[in-house]
């Protein structure tokens, strides 16, 4: 169910509204204003600014979004976007959003992925930041044996993997699979921070992956390092937890598969 439309800041008003469906966390609306403009409408339960500054900061670097039309405690207008696709182009735009560097690894404030607080404290390093404060709020949610491994992994072996090509903090949308990727052509639902732009890619190829176009543009623009093959899964670990901590258990067995391609003892 939808619910209500609730209330848009600005003073907006809305003179016809269809409710969307698919969202897993936010309820949304396709909506037309007074004045003639098509947006959408999401009632959040988190803060909507915290949606609205990733977005922001996405445009800035370069990234096709959607223009954020207002915002409220809990309510997000952005303007409506559609295809047609351009893979080809949303590989160089990532590339060059992932050229936009920050001071370390994180992110200014906590925000959200999905409807989880996310904690985005400053780390030197890409290893540590992944470490603590993308595994360790999550190893709870393991089975005892498998947590003791990715627990005992941290120690060590998968910090020094995720270091060994010494990464620079990138900007990077943070929960980009292809469900956040509008007709092949528009970026939305960021979690943004500052990491290896490789944590990126990783998720994209984890839940349904774009055509080839799209990573031999982003290749022509901003080739990956060597051995980004070995960290790929590694990097998956994190969007793999954030599922057993959503949907249960069933992901668990995704989590030890990703373990054992990264080679993690």
């Amino acid at each position: 169910m939808t619910g209500a439309l609730p209330p848009l800041p600005d003073g907006l008003r809305v003179v016809r509204a269809t409710p969307l469906s698919g969202g897993d966390v936010a309820r949304s609306w396709r909506a037309e204003l007074d004045d003639g403009r098509r947006v959408v409408v999401k009632a959040t339960p988190y803060d909507a600014d915290l949606e609205a500054e990733g977005l922001r900061a996405l445009a800035d670097a370069g990234a096709p979004v959607p223009s954020v039309v207002a915002v409220a405690h809990d309510v997000l207008v952005l303007d409506e976007v559609a295809g047609p696709p351009d893979w080809e182009g949303l590989g160089a735009a990532l590339a060059r959003v992932h050229a936009r560097h920050g001071p370390a690894f994180g992110w200014h404030r906590d925000n959200v992925i999905g409807p989880l607080p996310q904690g985005n404290g400053w780390c030197a390093r890409s290893g540590a930041f992944v470490v603590e404060r993308r595994i360790a709020p999550h190893l709870d949610v393991l089975p005892a044996d498998v947590a003791a491994r990715l627990a005992a992994a941290c120690e060590g072996p998968l910090p020094d993997l995720l270091d060994e090509h010494d990464p620079a903090p990138s900007l990077v949308h943070g929960d980009l699979w292809t469900g956040n990727v509008v007709d092949g052509r528009w970026l939305i639902d960021p979690a943004v921070h500052h990491a290896d732009r490789e944590a990126d890619l990783a998720m994209l190829d984890l839940f349904g992956t774009p055509p080839r176009a799209f990573w031999s543009a982003y290749d022509a623009v901003a080739p990956l390092p060597e051995g980004w093959q070995r960290r790929r899964p590694a990097l998956q670990l994190p969007p793999l937890l954030v599922h057993v901590r959503l949907f249960g258990a069933g992901y668990v067995g995704s989590v030890v598969t990703a373990m054992d391609a990264a080679g993690l003892p």
